[in-house]
């Protein structure tokens, strides 16, 4: 099983890399890992490929000093911002009356067939919100399933085509030719959801840096997902320019004293009502400018990018559906009071504010709400928390459960070697299934019957 892989994290702030495997319990283990600032990248959009690229293979780059393993697989994670959903539906006939991957992957290729794509965009993702099986109540997994019928309804998300071409143009000067995309808020709610959350829905809000992703996720499956074009740093730029100070003065500030609920007025407890800045183009004068001024600059900003939020949710009509309420992560939900605003923006709602699971290792700390999206990646590439669904590249691959054993990856140098636990795998496996390139991926093998009739004839030639 190939169980080596490196996710890519593609920041507007930062680009996150990281080497892990797979071990024998089904866990992650942390191999190496590079962070490096983005430069290009703007708005989940390479903006310049010379400057992206630079920023992702010094990323990779770190993160391949501490370990010497082969890479087998590379994750990348894609903004929303150019992405479009859709869903579909397909149904197949189950000829042997047992439904076997076989048939599931049948079906969920029939269901992107009957899908109208767009035509300058390309399947990122095709994951089954539920199947049915003979008419049935829905299931999430039908496998080994009695049926003569399977359907299947799925969301399907696509990006476009330019976008990709460039993100596969900025990752080939790091040698990087074959890759798998993943969702931004996909990755974000497999990091951050627990099991009950995901049980009974939520919705999912990562606060970025320079956009805002949103997903509805429920089972095991993305329902509807969203994006907006602000972010943190729009904040800084806020105060930037109604402060007329310099954008550095203006982050500390944010970092500082940004709060959307604090009392600032007279006699308050922190007993400062106002803050020195410089002005912006002669630095060497100081301002005074009082923080309840700078707290209205900011609670304005963050109310807008969530009532934009509340306005696309309510049009998608899941609203009202959220069983487990609202979890917010990313960067700005270190924001102080973003939880009072979230829940008073989102009447009724419960709101909750999330950190990704820590995955314990010697480099870095994970359960950082900035971590959402790449701790999903290692998520997604375990396959723990995923459904049966297609990939970027439209094959099927499958959920790695907990009890699964994964077989130890067999490194060998000589042709001979290699070939003889394939030939051992191909007699022991009465399915002929074969694993390949991913252990999640299944190909199934034909038999070249061909082959043997054209052998027998041959026989029967020499005889006479």
């Amino acid at each position: 099983m190939n169980n080596t892989f490196l996710a890519i994290d593609i920041g507007s702030s930062a680009v996150t890399a990281v080497i892990a495997k797979h071990d024998l319990d089904n866990n992650i283990n942390i191999l190496g890992t590079g962070i490096q600032k983005s430069n290009g990248i703007n708005k989940g959009l390479i903006i310049n490929i010379e400057e992206a690229s630079k920023a992702i293979k010094d990323a990779v780059s770190v993160a391949k000093r501490s370990t010497t393993e082969m890479i087998d697989t590379t994750v990348v994670s894609i903004s929303g911002s150019y992405s479009k959903s859709i869903r579909s539906s397909g149904s197949v006939n189950v000829p042997n009356g047992l439904i076997t991957e076989t048939e599931i992957n049948q079906v969920m290729q029939m269901a992107l067939y009957n899908a109208t794509i767009v035509p300058e965009y390309e399947v990122v993702h095709v994951v089954p919100i539920f199947f049915k099986v003979d008419d049935s109540v829905e299931v999430d997994n039908p496998l080994n399933m009695n049926g003569s019928r399977l359907e299947v309804s799925v969301y399907i998300v696509t990006a476009k085509r330019t976008a990709l071409t460039n993100i596969k143009s900025a990752l080939k000067i790091s040698g990087i030719e074959i890759v798998k995309f993943v969702l931004d808020s996909y990755a974000s709610a497999l990091a951050v959801l627990d099991e009950q959350q995901r049980k009974f829905g939520a919705i999912v809000i990562n606060l970025g840096s320079t956009t805002t992703e949103f997903v509805y996720y429920k089972g095991n499956s993305i329902i509807f997902n969203g994006f907006i074009p602000v972010g943190s740093n729009h904040i800084t730029n806020d105060l930037s320019v109604m402060l007329h100070t310099p954008p550095t003065a203006a982050e500390k500030i944010k970092l500082e004293y940004g709060s959307l609920t604090r009392n600032y007025s007279p006699n308050n407890e922190l007993g400062v009502t106002k803050v020195k800045i410089p002005r912006i183009g002669d630095e060497e004068s100081i301002s005074e400018v009082a923080l309840d001024y700078i707290q209205t600059i900011i609670h304005a900003r963050v109310e807008e990018v969530l009532v934009l939020v509340k306005n696309k949710l309510k049009k998608s009509g899941l609203l009202d559906n959220t069983g487990s309420g609202i979890v917010i992560t990313g960067g700005m939900s270190y924001l102080d009071g973003i939880k009072k605003l979230t829940e008073k923006i989102f009447d009724g709602i419960p709101i909750s504010i999330s950190n990704p699971k820590n995955i314990k290792n010697g480099f870095m700390s994970f359960d950082e709400a900035n971590m959402a999206t790449i701790v999903g990646l290692l998520f997604y590439s375990l396959g723990t928390n995923r459904s049966y669904q297609l990939d970027s590249s439209k094959k099927l691959i499958k959920p790695l459960r907990k009890d699964r054993v994964v077989e130890p990856k067999i490194s060998v140098t000589n042709t001979m070697a290699s070939e003889k636990p394939t030939m051992e795998m191909n007699m022991n496996n009465k399915e002929h299934i074969q694993i390949k390139d991913n252990g999640a991926i299944l190909t199934p093998l034909i038999k070249d019957k061909k082959k043997g009739v054209s052998k027998f004839w041959s026989k029967v030639s020499e005889w006479f």
